[in-house]
């Protein structure tokens, strides 16, 4: 279940702290509508693993796109391009 708290209650922002954890992120509310999302370092990293990934994924698509559509090269050609 979200743990959902008022911005306001970030006076007493050590007790808000320990709500964090691993399986907990604590979300923070402004005028009963939502602001703001604590969570721990690790959840962050792990975050930005999908993200990284997500993009990487994507770009691919996309190139594949483009290469169906202007056609590929061979591996000769590529590395002619490449200097190889």
């Amino acid at each position: 279940m979200p743990n959902i708290k008022p911005i306001s209650d970030l006076r007493n922002y050590t007790e808000v702290l320990k709500a964090v954890d691993d399986d907990s992120r604590v979300y923070l509310t402004r005028n009963g509508h939502g602001e703001y999302g604590i969570l721990t370092m690790d959840e962050i990293d792990e975050l930005d693993k999908y993200k990284a990934a997500y993009i990487l994924l994507n770009r691919l698509q996309k190139a594949e796109e483009r290469a169906d559509k202007e056609g590929w090269i061979d591996s000769e050609e590529l590395e002619r391009e490449l200097g190889v």
